[in-house]
């Protein structure tokens, strides 16, 4: 029998074999934690980027190869350290990405502990947003 999450905005049966069930516990967890908004709804606000910090949290070698505009950069390896050296007020409107919305959930919840009062998860990450071949930059 193939074991079966659900998460709000993805189906991770096929991702089961990319990620441990210890790992998906924790992305579920976090998700009941976690606000997730929408890719249509990131598109909208990138209109008026200074009404949101949009973050990418993946590897430094991700975001060399591409990344959305107006992000900043903060992996998920160094975020909690750095958050509030950038941004020092915790109800400064955050939205989080990563490659498919499970490390960005995770980060998001982390930011939420630290007490950060607007942090989203972008639901499907990069991969969903160069799926519906959205604009990307390249350095």
């Amino acid at each position: 029998m193939r074991a079966f999450l659900e998460l709000s905005h993805l189906r991770l049966e096929d991702s089961l074999l990319d990620h441990t069930p210890g790992f998906l516990k924790l992305v579920a967890e976090a998700q009941g934690e976690v606000k997730e908004v929408s890719i249509e709804d990131v598109q909208v606000q990138l209109k008026t980027p200074k009404d949101f910090i949009l973050i990418d949290v993946r590897e430094d070698h991700e975001w060399q190869l591409s990344h959305l505009p107006h992000a900043v950069h903060l992996s998920k390896g160094i975020i909690e350290r750095d958050i509030e050296t950038q941004f020092p007020d915790p109800q400064t409107p955050l939205v989080l990405y990563c490659g498919g919305g499970y490390r960005s959930i995770l980060a998001a919840q982390s930011l939420r502990k630290m007490g950060y009062t607007q942090v989203r998860s972008m639901a499907g990450g990069f991969r969903a947003w160069t799926e519906r071949q959205l604009p990307t930059i390249t350095d």
